[in-house]
């Protein structure tokens, strides 16, 4: 019997494909810590998964006493800084689902919020032709949650974002694939996601297959 594959599977990076989570937050305590403000592990959670600019406008009502995209830049750059110094901290069995759906034909997308040098450092560091397209946070006018993002990935692929899977871990991300169209697999990090629009919900990518995928999308589809 043939498995279905999904047209296209659309990526989550910062806590899906990548552990860069832990690496956003330190970011943001240093910077409110530049104008002696605090901010702790609680108001970090609440931004996982948002916008940048979104999220500048959060940590400018804070205390940070600079203009948006300044504050987009210095986080930026300090999350590139520790990639360059530690490594990529890829989530477990990400890399490896990744290439295994290259191996098989099927076209990927990556769906970041993040700006696109932080993306290209990611994907540079992929071994392998990783990705078909990359939509980032600085090609869309609206950010997650809203469906714009994964729009754009399946207007770019050339494929029915309903034939899709989409892989996130936060409940922005949930919903911005799910508003699109997408069966959205939520992949827990640092957020539950139990109360989201998560078609499906595994524990880890580790030993996950384009077989998965397919059976995923076939099972949200049974649901519907």
């Amino acid at each position: 019997m043939t498995t279905r594959l999904p047209a296209a599977v659309l990526w989550d990076m910062d806590g899906t494909l990548v552990d860069t989570e832990p690496y956003w937050m330190a970011a943001e305590v240093e910077l409110l810590a530049e104008f002696g403000r605090s901010w702790t592990t609680q108001d970090a959670v609440g931004l996982v998964g948002s916008g940048l600019w979104d999220s500048a406008a959060v940590l400018q009502r804070a205390g940070a006493d600079l203009d948006a995209d300044a504050i987009v830049i210095r986080l930026t750059d300090r999350v590139r800084e520790q990639i360059a110094l530690h490594g990529v901290p890829w989530r477990p069995g990400a890399q490896e689902l990744l290439e295994s759906l290259r191996t098989a034909s099927v076209p990927t997308a990556l769906v970041t919020m993040s700006i696109r040098s932080l993306a290209e450092d990611v994907v540079g560091a992929i071994p392998f032709v990783a990705f078909d397209v990359l939509v980032t946070g600085d090609d869309v006018a609206e950010s997650k949650p809203h469906p714009e993002p994964y729009l754009r990935a399946a207007e770019l692929l050339g494929v029915d974002v309903r034939d899709c899977v989409a892989i996130e871990d936060s409940p922005a991300g949930v919903a911005s694939a799910a508003a699109a169209g997408a069966v959205a697999i939520g992949v827990p990090n640092i957020v539950s996601l139990e109360a989201t629009e998560a078609a499906i919900l595994w524990e880890s990518l580790a030993g996950r297959t384009p077989a998965d995928l397919g059976a995923a999308l076939v099972l949200a589809g049974d649901r519907a």
